[in-house]
């Protein structure tokens, strides 16, 4: 997947994203701390012909469906990565 970030003055910051298919995609950041999922399509690339904005929470959910691997299981390899390193002290 290719990624670009781009601050866009005065609004936020947008991350591109283009899959390995071709299929583009953003996400906007705005000033407000607001974020947008933005859609594009073939006909032009620039302007996104679909905004869906998210709440805080819906963006976290959102990302959280997206790991490879659930929060909790990746906190829980590090917690014993870590227990085995420093071993145990009991």
């Amino acid at each position: 997947m290719q990624i670009t970030h781009t601050t866009v003055p005065g609004i936020g910051v947008v991350h591109h994203f283009r899959t390995r298919g071709g299929q583009r995609f953003g996400t906007l950041v705005d000033n407000l701390d607001q974020r947008l999922l933005l859609i594009y399509g073939a006909d032009d690339p620039d302007v996104p012909v679909e905004r869906i904005v998210m709440e805080h929470d819906e963006a976290d959910q959102l990302a959280e469906i997206l790991h490879s691997r659930p929060v909790a299981d990746r906190l829980a390899t590090l917690e014993r990565r870590f227990s085995e390193l420093v071993g145990d002290s009991t």
